[in-house]
């Protein structure tokens, strides 16, 4: 089995999960760091015991003793610092969204399929066995047409400290403010849940209508530095390429709930509950003669490889697995759209 080294790029909270991820894996190294915070990068290099580190790109790919890189930069910087590593010939695995723009994103993913090389967002919640079950099922037939589906992702940090007291911690400040790249909770988790619903529906957007909201959390609308205009919570219609129709929404102020994503697929032969539920990957279905008594069972899904796996796979075998970075501009183009409805008091937009 031949060594796969891998470079990390950005290395803040995030970035340690990289690390774990491959550190767990045989025949992989972390064997490089890359941050503009030369303290930062010191910090992570010595607890995750990795040899080489360097203040920019440019000095990584001068030095270039590496197959690979995990991109956890911020959001805002993805596509600079990716498509030298592109252009240099090295595999790409980057944190969700791929970029903030359309053309950015779309850029990437042309990049990428030029190059060659193997390309993935790290969309996390694929990792969940249930999501992809479900995915499987519909894709058999086995809920006939799908005809309407419903998705949330529901977090709480807005109302209660579990994750620390976000008015006093930079950590959660920076996501509630646009001027500090934040594109608020659409930006953050939205594209999980809007890539949840269309991948087990097995069709892409076709057009959404949405509702932005920003809530008052401070006097002045203010805390220190940070601004606090970013959306607390959406809300979307969406119609889907294969004429499903449904509703998407998300909030970090979903009081009794803390990371959980939900979605109910029904078609005209049955019906899927998939949850990421208190960090249980879960699966019901409505199935067959089932149908007639509206009765629903678990599924058992089986045990499915992580994200940083399959990429790590992909290198190896020479073969693109998803969700690639065309997939992570399609979903760009979504969010995008979804903005755009807003301003336009909720429109229903073409993606």
């Amino acid at each position: 089995m031949s060594e796969i080294r891998v470079l990390i790029v950005g290395t803040g909270g995030m970035a340690n999960a990289h690390a774990e991820a491959y550190a767990d894996m045989d025949g992989v190294t972390v064997c490089a760091g890359i941050d503009t915070s030369s303290e930062r990068l010191a910090a992570f290099c010595a607890k995750h015991n990795i040899a080489n580190s360097f203040a920019s790109v440019e000095e990584a790919l001068a030095w270039g003793e590496f197959d690979a890189v995990s991109n956890v930069t911020p959001d805002g910087v993805h596509h600079a610092t990716t498509m030298p590593f592109l252009a240099a010939g090295k595999h790409v695995l980057c944190e969700k969204p791929l970029a903030v723009t359309v053309s950015d994103a779309e850029e990437m993913a042309t990049a990428a399929e030029a190059s060659g090389m193997v390309n993935m967002v790290n969309l996390s919640y694929r990792n969940g066995a249930a999501l992809i079950r479900a995915a499987e099922l519909v894709a058999e037939g086995a809920i006939g047409d799908v005809r309407h589906f419903e998705a949330s992702y529901l977090q709480s940090w807005l109302t209660q400290p579990a994750w620390g007291e976000w008015s006093t911690n930079d950590t959660w400040l920076w996501r509630l403010s646009k001027a500090h790249g934040s594109k608020g909770v659409l930006g953050d988790v939205g594209v999980h849940i809007l890539d949840f619903a269309t991948y087990a529906a097995c069709s892409d957007a076709e057009s959404v209508s949405c509702n932005l909201t920003t809530f008052d959390k401070a006097p002045g609308g203010k805390i220190g530095d940070y601004t606090l205009d970013a959306n607390d919570s959406f809300t979307l219609q969406m119609t889907l390429a294969n004429g499903a129709v449904g509703v998407v929404h998300s909030s970090r102020m979903a009081s009794g709930y803390f990371n959980d994503l939900f979605l109910r697929l029904h078609g005209t032969k049955g019906g899927l509950d998939v949850r990421f539920e208190g960090n249980k990957s879960i699966l019901r279905g409505c199935l067959g003669d089932d149908l007639f008594t509206a009765t629903w069972r678990d599924i058992e899904v089986p045990a499915v490889q992580t994200n940083y796996q399959r990429f790590i796979a992909a290198i190896r075998s020479g073969v693109q697995v998803s969700p690639d970075f065309r997939r992570g501009a399609m979903l760009q183009r979504v969010m995008d759209a979804a903005e755009r409805s807003d301003a336009a008091d909720a429109r229903m937009l073409a993606v």
